[in-house]
């Protein structure tokens, strides 16, 4: 189980949406590659929208975790990256994620940076994740 702490000696977290640390049991742990706002298909969503692409990645976020059959609480880090990062985005950026998880938003160690541009022009926000893996995970269960 993944345990969260926001010790004392350190800020308290601006918003519930992370911990100062998170602790990981010593196991196995999948990397979860930069998402972008392309979907399934091949495409991509809103362009110029940092709100729906932000909702295409946290999707995308979640189907890795559907592949991999595992939760948002296995989450163990996460890096959001946001072109053209304003104040009034963060708002933005984590109603999109809630709209994905609902309940069940990703608390974790995490990083918000405002970036001057990413591996593509269209490209406005891309997520990343580190992974906890139950101790009885098994790889070769996931195709492709």
């Amino acid at each position: 189980m993944i345990k969260h702490l926001n010790p004392a000696s350190m800020p308290t977290p601006v918003a519930p949406v992370y911990a100062q640390i998170s602790i990981a049991p010593a196991g196995a742990f999948a990397f979860i590659a930069g998402q972008v706002a392309i979907d399934a298909d091949g495409w991509l969503l809103g362009k110029d929208d940092h709100r729906l692409q932000a909702e295409q990645c946290f999707r995308n976020l979640k189907d890795a975790l559907d592949a991999l059959g595992v939760g948002t609480k296995h989450i163990v880090r996460m890096g959001l990256h946001v072109v053209r990062h304003r104040d009034e985005l963060v708002a933005t950026i984590f109603e999109a994620g809630h709209a994905v998880f609902g309940q069940s938003w990703p608390v974790c160690a995490s990083i918000f940076l405002g970036v001057e541009r990413l591996g593509h022009a269209d490209w406005l926000v891309e997520i990343d994740a580190i992974v906890s893996l139950p101790t009885d995970f098994d790889a070769p269960r996931i195709s492709g």
